[in-house]
């Protein structure tokens, strides 16, 4: 559980921001996104544009530009007579996520396949490697880590830069729901059998297992959330 903040919204201690050359809505939007991301903002939370400027240490103009951002990224939802909350994801919405996701990460596993360089897939071995020591570690903050990074990677081995563009706005939000799942270790063995496929050049046999990969999240998340079915 996370400590009442200074001002005490209830959001957690928050770094001062400021220290670095980066827009200050860009470092407001990143403390957001991954508090989101980890779960310690849920779905349905309210966030208050004054609060978090107190608590952040900055003027409400970033604070409000951050909001838009994560708004447009589909983190934030405007809510006639509350204001900004945390979105909740519906089922619809999770179901058209890994459509495109489906469509996206396949091509993607095709493209790193035919493209990467030895020392790019010998960094993917590394990535499953580590992994392997997260579980065994029982950390599960460095296994999302090393997950978030393992996608990461296969989206740079691709070298499309259409592509990761396209990809690049449904990577938070995919990590927010891969957040959700409590035992990591069938994705980890989906990427051992990604790694290896990829590993021997295969580009259809990575296109199944990418597939496969998408289709156990997908079924992951929507059990998590949405235990009932369809509403």
């Amino acid at each position: 559980m996370t400590s009442p903040s200074r001002s005490g919204s209830g959001i957690g201690d928050l770094p001062l921001l400021g220290a670095t050359h980066r827009a200050l809505r860009e470092q407001v939007a990143d403390v957001l996104r991954e508090r989101i991301t980890r779960g310690d903002l849920p779905p349905g939370t309210h966030l208050v544009e004054r609060v978090l400027a107190d608590s952040l240490g900055v003027s409400r103009v970033p604070v409000r530009d951050a909001l838009n951002l994560l708004k447009g990224e589909g983190f934030l939802t405007q809510e006639p007579r509350r204001g900004v909350v945390v979105t909740r994801l519906s089922r619809k919405d999770i179901e058209e996520l890994y459509d495109v996701r489906s469509a996206l990460e396949v091509l993607a596993v095709r493209l790193a396949t035919e493209r990467a360089s030895d020392e790019e897939i010998e960094e993917l071995r590394g990535l499953v490697l580590t992994s392997e020591s997260n579980l065994a570690e029982q950390d599960p903050d460095a296994v999302l880590t090393t997950n978030t990074a393992f996608h990461d990677a296969l989206t740079a081995m691709a070298h499309n830069d259409l592509l990761a563009s396209l990809i690049h706005p449904l990577e938070g939000r995919l990590h927010w729901l891969l957040n959700q799942n409590e035992d990591p270790t069938p994705f980890h063995v989906e990427h051992e059998a990604l790694y290896d496929a990829i590993a021997a050049r295969d580009a259809d046999a990575a296109a199944v297992v990418a597939l496969r990969h998408v289709l156990t999240s997908r079924s992951v998340c929507l059990r998590l959330l949405h235990p009932d079915g369809p509403r």
